[in-house]
């Protein structure tokens, strides 16, 4: 149901406006808020201003309310946005396009991310449109450029993702599992082709810890192949516990995630992981090879997912601001098409976040077992 038919929704560029973000005092949006006030006032929305109150006497923020799924217009003038919570009916970018307001975004999934770049290609934005919503807010594909940099060029990408069961998370960080029963597109050896979701399983290595990942559906499959002219991009997840990433294979194989789509039994799917904790430690993996080499990097940040997703999110704030001395660039963007692929190490680090990058002279991956 589109809930925007009658509203009037205005966001107008305010060079010394503050930033607006979006669902700003959820899980991911209260991170950001922390790592963005000291450098540019903040305006937070959301469905509930009251949910906001401690987000904001924190930062210094201003929060009113913004309910994307309602009819009432929201209006203000910003110098940014950033989506930190599910647009579906891309209230937010349009407004952003109709007022030339630079926009990020980090929560679309892949046809929701190639719907809204369709959508701001045929607006011809001047003002920057940012969609970072590859893994932990782009991150995994800032890391992919830096390595395919030092590469000189990317042929194959791999990405292994490790979730810490122990994390906290918000309700939308767990979306994905509706996608589960979908099969999707994805690029290998040049040439597009269908694969189901959970499929491929492997063992990989992130870090110390060994783990077993299968395939999930994340729009850096889609861009990079687009923007880094890899012939391959493959991203798979697994948990902590491989008792759960095992249970999750095993519900897959029942065909659960087949017969149980739809709303009803939306809440089962999402309870499969949707039990955040206190909080972990996020790890990925990125493998790049090209011309025969292989660089992989091992991204980790002690303070979890949610806060690597507003690392990923504040870099991509940053380049639409021009913050990092380069000029702002126009148009739709992808992050891994940043112009200074070589500083991401140095760029992650300045928000806590470790990367360590090795010469990797055998894949260390290994096909699961079905036993496994």
């Amino acid at each position: 149901m589109n809930h925007t038919a009658g509203t009037s929704d205005e966001l107008r560029y305010d060079a010394a406006g503050p930033v607006l973000l979006v669902g700003g005092y959820g899980t991911v949006g209260a991170e950001l808020a922390r790592l963005v006030v000291p450098h540019w006032p903040l305006l937070l929305t959301g469905r509930n201003v009251a949910r906001g109150a401690a987000v904001a006497g924190e930062t210094g923020a201003r929060v009113e309310r913004w309910d994307l799924a309602g009819p009432e217009p929201f209006r203000a003038e910003v110098r940014a946005v950033v989506g930190v919570v599910n647009d579906p009916d891309d209230r937010v970018l349009r407004s952003a396009l109709r007022g030339r307001v630079p926009y990020v975004d980090v929560t679309r999934w892949t046809a929701r991310l190639q719907r809204a770049a369709t959508l701001a290609a045929l607006a011809g934005p001047t003002a920057p449109v940012l969609l970072s919503s590859a893994w932990m807010g782009g991150v995994t594909s800032l890391v992919a450029a830096a390595l395919a940099d030092g590469l000189g060029g990317a042929d194959t990408v791999d990405v292994a993702i490790r979730w810490d069961l122990k994390d906290r998370a918000g309700a939308d960080s767990v979306e994905f599992m509706d996608r589960l029963g979908l099969d999707y597109e994805i690029t290998e050896g040049g040439r597009r082709h269908t694969v189901m979701p959970l499929s491929d399983v492997r063992r990989v290595r992130i870090g110390a810890h060994p783990t077993k990942v299968a395939r999930i559906d994340t729009p850096e499959q889609f861009t990079l192949p687009l923007a880094l002219g890899a012939a391959t991009a493959t991203t798979r997840i697994g948990f902590s516990s491989a008792a759960s990433t095992s249970s999750l294979l095993a519900v897959k194989r029942l065909g659960f995630f087949r017969w149980g789509r739809g709303e009803r039994f939306a809440s089962a799917r999402r309870a499969l992981l949707y039990a955040p904790g206190e909080g972990g430690v996020a790890r990925l993996r990125i493998d790049v090879t090209h011309a025969g080499r292989t660089r992989t990097a091992t991204v980790t940040d002690a303070a979890g997912q949610a806060h690597l997703t507003a690392v990923g999110a504040a870099l991509a704030l940053r380049r639409v601001l021009g913050a990092d001395g380069a000029e702002p660039p126009r148009g739709v963007l992808f992050p891994e098409l940043t112009p200074v692929p070589a500083r991401v190490p140095e760029l992650l680090a300045d928000y806590g976040v470790t990367l360590e990058i090795s010469d990797v002279t055998v894949p260390d991956t290994t096909p699961a077992t079905r036993a496994a």
